[in-house]
């Protein structure tokens, strides 16, 4: 049988497949990308949320439109992309099968990259096989990719960042999230996500989880309590709610089933998600011209596995003689240096399961944040962002050093600092005049810029807080201002709506509350 040939087989077309072969293809070389899907993309189409990092990592990006510029780019560059095309066996000599409709087919590449990703995390208990328990990703497919709200009321079981960010989500489709729920002692994902969900009034609940799901043929409520340092559960501590659906962000393992039928060197890594292979810094696995990138080889974020795709995609580019070695290193120099500013702060891979106290500035970590979502009222003005001034200025509850500064590039008379390491916190630079454009505001991944103006006449001030629900909120719309726990503080007027396409669909709401709330009020309810 005469095998179909390419220079490179690229398997899952996601953020890191579809990455790599553009690399790739650019360098002349002829690629092939095999994705099991009807779409390419992966994750990147279901993600609607803005993206973390700085201008080389696309930041401040929505996720579908990083996808819809790699679709062009790939096509650009020549790449063929075959859909509906499960790849099946993985062989020695770079041999493999793929499943297209009912047929069978065998291709060789001269070299090889796997960029399989990842599958969801599940846990057990009583009643989770019934209707209604679905992951967060399938939440994502529902909302986001076919517009189909996957609940009216919805318990959210996980607190990294996937579950904050579909937490987020679900409340834009219209569900209510009725709590956020996890086994951990602190919040698992970014501070900023889980302060922007509990200011809409989700309540968080740590140190518990789901004891049962119930009801008959379909989920009607659930059971949660309170365990102990080892996971058992405190009796007496039962809470129960009614829902329709519970909602999974459990974690993913890497889909690396291909590496060890191709007989790559493997080993089981927790920090990194799992069975894992073993790569050198090219992303190589132990058989020779078989790369990985992205998910499969380490759990991390969509930004980090676009970085590693076209560091194999050189790597490849360069294993097949189509590039020369100053090429290469060139290359890897300027996407490692990339990945390791990614690898940065409070959340690097480094710092996994350590309990930091102080931020890089001295500063002490909020536990409020960690254990309940958001800052403490008394704590807010020890962080950098936070100043007061006469006039309009920015307010940055921006407290962990997470590896993102679009608000800095964002701010057209550069009054909000970060500096060189992208973890620093944000700050105010005072000698420069904000003109309340609303630039970071809008800008800021994690929601958590603010306008202040703290005398907007006698009795009252402005907030202008960045609002991505619908329906919008119009101007004279009267209401209450939520305080960053979720809990209504103080009446509040809408003042000003803001809409426009620099803004990318983070809409700014101007809101007027008594002067004594304004370092307060962070949500604005209807």
């Amino acid at each position: 049988m005469k095998l179909k040939r390419y220079d490179l087989i690229v398997v899952g077309a996601g953020p890191s497949g579809l990455s790599a072969a553009i690399e790739a293809a650019k360098r002349g070389l002829e690629v092939v990308v095999f994705d099991e899907n009807e779409k390419p993309g992966g994750q990147l189409f279901k993600q609607i949320h803005k993206f973390f990092g700085s201008k080389e990592h696309k930041a401040k990006i929505r996720g579908f439109n990083i996808g819809k510029q790699l679709l062009e780019e790939a096509n650009a560059a020549g790449v063929k992309v075959v859909l509906n095309a499960t790849v099946i066996g993985l062989y020695m000599d770079k041999e493999i099968v793929v499943k297209i409709g009912e047929a069978i087919h065998h291709y060789k590449g001269d070299a090889i990259i796997v960029a399989t990703g990842a599958a969801e995390n599940m846990v057990t208990f009583d009643g989770w096989t019934l209707p209604g328990v679905i992951g967060a990703g399938a939440a994502q497919t529902m909302m986001n990719l076919h517009g189909i709200k996957p609940g009216e009321k919805v318990l959210m079981l996980g607190s990294g960042n996937v579950g904050l960010v579909v937490s987020f989500q679900l409340l834009q489709a219209g569900c209510e999230v009725v709590a956020l729920v996890d086994a951990a002692p602190r919040v698992g994902g970014y501070g900023v996500h889980a302060a922007k969900v509990a200011r809409t009034g989700v309540p968080f609940y740590l140190s518990h989880t789901i004891k049962k799901a119930e009801g008959e043929d379909h989920v009607t409520g659930v059971t949660i309590a309170e365990v102990d340092h080892t996971f058992q559960f405190i009796p007496g501590t039962e809470k129960h709610f009614d829902v329709d659906t519970i909602c999974l962000a459990v974690g993913l393992s890497p889909m690396s089933q291909l590496l060890k039928m191709a007989g790559c060197k493997m080993e089981d890594n927790p920090k990194r998600g799992g069975q894992v292979p073993l790569i050198d810094e090219l992303g190589e696995t132990s058989v020779d011209g078989v790369f990985v990138a992205g998910d499969v080889s380490g759990i991390e974020e969509a930004s980090s596995a676009m970085i590693e795709g076209r560091i194999s995609g050189v790597a490849a580019a360069y294993y097949l003689g189509f590039i020369e070695k100053e090429e290469l290193d060139t290359e890897v120099k300027k996407n490692t240096d990339a990945l390791e500013n990614l690898r940065q702060g409070m959340f690097a891979p480094k710092n996994r399961g350590k309990i930091l106290e102080k931020t890089e500035e001295g500063i002490d970590i909020s536990m409020n944040l960690l254990k309940k979502g958001y800052l403490s009222d008394d704590e807010i003005e020890k962080y950098p962002g936070i100043t007061h001034k006469i006039g309009i200025h920015p307010v940055m509850e921006c407290s962990q050093n997470i590896p993102c500064n679009p608000c800095q590039d964002a701010c057209p008379k550069h009054c909000i600092k970060i500096g060189e390491n992208i973890t620093s916190l944000p700050a105010v630079d005072e000698t420069k005049e904000c003109i309340g454009c609303g630039m970071c505001v809008a800008s800021c991944s994690g929601q958590a810029i603010f306008l202040i103006d703290e005398n907007l006449d006698e009795d009252f001030a402005s907030v202008t807080l960045p609002y991505e629900f619908l329906p919008l909120p119009e101007k004279g719309t009267k209401g209450h201002g939520l305080g960053r726990n979720g809990e209504e503080i103080c009446e509040a007027e809408v003042i000003d709506v803001k809409t426009a396409k620099a803004f990318d669909h983070t809409n700014l709401l101007t809101i007027k509350v008594p002067k004594e709330y304004v370092m307060k009020a962070r949500f604005f309810k209807a």
